[in-house]
């Protein structure tokens, strides 16, 4: 059994492969860095895990275009495996696309919080109401009767337009990769 390196830094494919899974994700992408065009039971021989555990991670990133296999034969058994890559512009096309649908639900989230106006009763574990909610319980919290007060969510939609503004900045370095403009809508898984 040969061990695997640590690697020094972490790899956009590394953080991809643990937004996927669990930590299994991350051993099978590390391997792969560290050993390019590596086997199945190579993978499995260096990160430890049962073989069928590394060939179900293994197909689960091939389906997200994040790998690919070359069939080669192998002279010692003289039949056919798969030398597994890691096809690099994936991983930045995923995160790309996560960051895009990130971005749109924070633009949902921030019309939302700009367009209504809160009250809240001042306990952590009851949820704040809109206008119209609060006026219909005649501004008593359902949950615990305390009084329903105006709620200033300034804090809340100024910490989203910052995250949206950081978001956006980092798509424009995504556009080469496929990545759509910031105003366009992402259609597709996750959505």
């Amino acid at each position: 059994m040969w061990i695997v390196p640590k690697l020094e830094y972490e790899d956009s494919f590394v953080k991809v492969a643990s937004l996927l899974g669990s930590d299994d994700f991350v051993r099978v992408a590390r391997a792969l860095l560290n050993n390019p065009e590596s086997t199945d039971e190579e993978i499995a021989s260096a990160t430890g895990l049962k073989i069928n555990r590394v060939r179900k991670v293994l197909y689960e990133l091939q389906s997200r275009s994040l790998i690919y296999a070359i069939r080669v034969r192998d002279p010692k058994r003289d039949w056919y495996v798969y030398r597994w890559r890691v096809q690099s512009e994936g991983a930045d096309v995923f995160l790309a696309g996560v960051k895009r649908r990130l971005l749109n639900r924070l633009r949902a989230k921030l019309e939302y919080e700009k367009d209504h106006q809160f009250y809240h009763c001042g306990s952590a574990t009851c949820p704040k109401r809109t206008f119209e909610e609060a006026v219909e319980l005649m501004f008593i919290c359902p949950e615990c009767g305390n009084p329903l007060k105006y709620y200033d969510n300034s804090e809340l939609v100024s910490a989203i337009s910052w995250k949206i503004s950081q978001l956006e900045n980092e798509l424009k370095s995504f556009r080469g990769a496929g990545a759509a403009e910031p105003g366009e809508e992402v259609s597709g898984e996750g959505n």
